[in-house]
C-alpha cells in the first residue's frame, strides 16, 4: 500500500493511503485518509477487514496508535467501515462518528467488541480531531449515494473528503491527482449513474460544496481533484442526470423469465 502527504502546514497534515498493488483483484481499491493535527489523528473511512493489516502498517509510519483519537465513517458500506472492530480492539477508547441512520447497521461490524457509535444528526455537525481543539465538519451528502451519508470539510487545509462522490474506477498506476478532467470522466461516469440515485440531492450537495469553496476534493475511490479540476468536477455533477440507470438486456430477459414462470 502506498501513502503520500497531500497537505502539510505547521502541525497540520493530511495523508492518503491506497493504490495497493498487492490487493486481491476482486477487492475494490479504496483511499483512506488521515488528518494529523498537533500530534493527534483522525481516520476518514478506515477501510474494510480485507485491507486492515496494510492500512495499519502504513498509518503507523506517521502516527502511533496512541495518537489516533477519532474515526469517521461516512456511511454503512463494508469497504469503508468493516474494520471498525479491529481498530477498537487496538484502541478501545477511540471515538467513532457515523450517520445516526446507520448506527444499528454498523454495529454488526462489532465482531464481539463492545463499542459506542456517535451518531451524526441529519444537518451535520462539528467533530473534534482529538483533544487539542482543531475540528472538521460533517457536511450532509444524503442520497449521494447512501440515504445517510456525509462528507468531511477541514477548514485548515480547505480539503473536502467527499466519500463516494467523485469515485472513479481507475488503473492501479493512475496518477494520484486528476490531470486531464475530460479523459477522467470515463472512469467515474458509470459509477455515478448507477450508484447516485437522486439528481435532486446531488445538486443540493454541489450547492453546499460551492458555498464551502474547497481547494481540494478527495474521494474514497480514484483520484483527487485540485485547482481548476474542483470547479470542473462540480460543473460536471451539476449537469449529470442520475437515478435513471437502465438494466441491460440480459438482466431484463432473466426478470421476464422469472415473471412468466411465476404467472404459470
Amino acid at each position: 500500500m502506498k501513502s503520500e502527504i497531500i497537505f502539510e502546514s505547521g502541525d497540520h497534515k493530511w495523508v492518503v493511503f491506497g493504490r495497493d498493488p498487492q490487493k486481491k483483484n476482486e477487492v475494490i481499491d479504496t483511499n483512506e485518509f488521515v488528518i494529523i493535527n498537533n500530534g493527534e489523528a483522525m481516520i476518514l473511512d478506515p477501510g474494510g477487514i480485507e485491507i486492515f493489516p496494510q492500512v495499519l502498517s502504513e498509518i503507523t509510519k506517521y502516527v502511533s496508535l496512541e495518537q489516533i483519537k477519532t474515526i469517521f465513517a461516512s456511511h454503512q458500506d463494508p469497504d469503508i467501515a468493516s474494520s471498525l472492530a479491529m481498530w477498537l480492539d487496538l484502541i478501545p477508547d477511540i471515538k467513532i462518528y457515523c450517520p445516526w441512520l446507520w448506527t444499528g447497521f454498523l454495529s454488526h461490524f462489532g465482531m464481539g467488541v463492545n463499542f459506542t457509535l456517535n451518531g451524526i444528526p441529519d444537518e451535520g455537525m462539528e467533530i473534534k480531531i482529538g483533544n487539542q481543539g482543531s475540528s472538521v465538519f460533517a457536511v450532509p451528502a444524503h442520497y449521494c449515494h447512501s440515504s445517510g451519508n456525509y462528507s468531511i470539510y477541514d477548514p485548515k487545509s480547505r480539503i473536502l473528503f467527499s466519500g463516494d462522490i467523485g469515485a472513479a474506477l481507475i488503473p492501479i498506476d493512475y496518477p494520484l491527482y486528476v490531470d486531464d478532467f475530460a479523459s477522467h470522466i470515463k472512469y467515474m461516469e458509470k459509477f455515478h449513474l448507477r450508484w447516485m440515485p437522486s439528481t435532486q440531492h446531488l445538486r443540493s450537495w454541489v450547492r453546499r460544496v460551492r458555498a464551502i469553496n474547497p481547494e481540494v476534493i478527495a474521494p474514497q475511490h480514484g483520484a483527487i481533484f485540485a485547482g481548476a479540476n474542483v470547479t470542473k468536477f462540480l460543473d460536471w455533477l451539476d449537469n449529470l442526470e442520475v437515478g435513471k440507470y437502465e438494466m441491460g438486456a440480459e438482466t431484463t430477459d432473466i426478470n421476464k423469465t422469472i415473471w412468466l414462470k411465476w404467472k404459470k
